[in-house]
């Protein structure tokens, strides 16, 4: 914990200099990240139980995959809309 306010606290005395806009990208990208694990792990697991229903869990793999990644570019565009 003490680590943790020894770097805040020296950002702080140096100021922080370049672009945050990365930081808070790869901060955004770690919903998105969990969120294609946890749709294709759970895809994996119900064609597993159930082969007959392929079309339909690979057709909401795929729509979840799209809006894991929309979430995941509506974050990259965030830090060139809010640039200070």
């Amino acid at each position: 914990m003490s680590a943790a306010l020894d770097m805040v606290n020296l950002a702080a005395e140096g100021g922080v200099t370049g672009n945050l806009g990365s930081v808070g990208y790869g901060l955004a990208a770690i919903g998105p990240g969990i969120g294609v694990g946890i749709v294709f792990g759970n895809g994996t697991q119900a064609l597993a139980r159930q082969p007959e229903a392929a079309g339909l869990i690979r057709q909401n793999q795929i729509l979840g995959f799209a809006f894991c990644e929309a979430l995941a570019l509506i974050g990259i565009v965030m830090g060139f809309i809010f640039r200070s």
